[in-house]
């Protein structure tokens, strides 16, 4: 098949055009959350019409039904464009969807799906202050009162929450049994009296994430996914749903990014710098090998050989190849670089280098926290013992 007809390579021309077209110049230019926010709904309706927005969803969405190899493409020239993230809209299209067409009844999924493609935006309520990597802790009292659940309790860490309509939440029903046992899974109206939303001053200026505080809150019996008790089950279909084009278009942006670390080195005089040219070729080196392990993982799921435990082997590569990105950038920027600054939302390599730094930290804990995932990997993929239950440091 020549490349003018492999419809892999006609999706990325087409694609291409289109974004060269229509994609926002001025996308990092927002001053404000507010205006990022606007901007995000603005571009997600524009993917949507052109149908890029959902190519994970089945065939009868628009732009759905696409093969993951076509996904792989869309997501790379998304990253080669520099197109603004899907930020706002992640947990609607990818853990909102999953949870619903995997779990959600019918006329969950005839009144939820469709909003989502019209911007009704989803958050995510499963951490808690004492309940973060280890979702069975969850405190969140659900009790049944007649034709409603009655909840209270806190969540925590939910991207986005103040700006949702929606949210994916776990709530404990029982106490009895195994702590997985006890938990049920409901749809919250973020507007429903008794739900309070404080987003959380990030250290670099961003209000990325927020704190949902549950009052009495009434959720129809009809909000709840699965049968009482069945939390546990459907909130593994929300958290399986696709991490390995997040991460390979996080690799490849920041694979693009390194062109800020070149202008540090020549602005900085510092091209014949046998030192920094070597910390900058090892970088390059780190930043390749996180996109070769994503290109890896993506054709193990395609070609089915996927096994538990290589999206955290990405994950864990990914976030220490952010942190030397960005600290590589701190110390070539010098004291210019450690001046406050506005930041520009929704990008991981803005080159604002002190906000990068400290926003990468945040990425060894999002998303399963770094240790989490080597016990995954040292667990379930070299067979190593398991980490004792209840140990503590003597």
């Amino acid at each position: 098949m020549s490349a003018s007809s492999d419809p892999l390579a006609v999706l990325r021309r087409e694609l291409r055009a289109w974004l060269a077209a229509h994609r926002p110049a001025d996308w990092r230019e927002a001053a404000t959350h507010e205006a990022f926010v606007a901007s995000q709904r603005a571009w997600f309706a524009r993917l949507v019409e052109a149908g890029y927005a959902i190519p994970h969803w089945p065939a009868e969405w628009p732009g759905g039904g696409r093969s993951l190899a076509e996904q792989k493409v869309i997501y790379e020239e998304l990253a080669r464009a520099d197109a603004p993230r899907l930020l706002l809209s992640f947990v609607s299209t990818y853990h909102a969807f999953a949870t619903l067409h995997e779990c959600g009844s019918a006329e969950q999924q005839a009144r939820y799906l469709p909003g989502i493609l019209r911007g009704e935006t989803w958050c995510q309520g499963f951490s808690e202050p004492g309940a973060g990597s280890d979702l069975a802790a969850v405190r969140t009292r659900a009790e049944r009162q007649g034709d409603v659940y009655v909840i209270n309790g806190q969540k925590v860490w939910s991207t986005m929450a103040q700006y949702a309509d929606r949210c994916l939440l776990l709530a404990r029903t029982s106490s009895e049994g195994a702590k997985q046992a006890g938990l049920t899974y409901f749809l919250m109206d973020m507007k429903a009296p008794g739900v309070t939303v404080r987003p959380i001053h990030q250290i670099q200026g961003d209000e990325e994430f927020a704190e949902i505080f549950l009052d009495n809150v009434a959720i129809p019996v009809s909000e709840r996914v699965g049968a009482e008790g069945d939390g546990w089950a459907v909130a593994q279909a929300t958290l399986s749903s696709e991490r390995g084009l997040t991460l390979m278009e996080l690799g490849y942006r920041m694979r693009g990014a390194l062109d800020r670390i070149a202008d540090l080195i020549l602005a900085g005089g510092r091209a014949d710098d046998a030192g920094v040219l070597r910390d900058f070729g090892a970088l390059g080196a780190q930043v390749d090998a996180v996109c070769a392990l994503a290109d890896q993982f993506l054709e193990s799921r395609m070609a089915g050989t996927e096994q538990v435990g290589d999206a955290s082997i990405v994950k864990n590569a990914y976030s220490r190849a952010l942190r030397a990105y960005a600290a590589l950038g701190v110390r070539l920027g010098g004291i210019d670089a450690q001046y406050m600054a506005p930041i520009t939302y929704g990008d991981l390599n803005s080159g604002n280098w002190m906000a990068d730094f400290m926003n990468s930290y945040a990425w060894t804990i999002a998303g399963g926290s770094e240790e989490v995932q080597r016990n995954i990997i040292a667990e379930r993929m070299l067979g190593m013992p398991r980490e004792p239950k209840g140990w503590t440091l003597a």
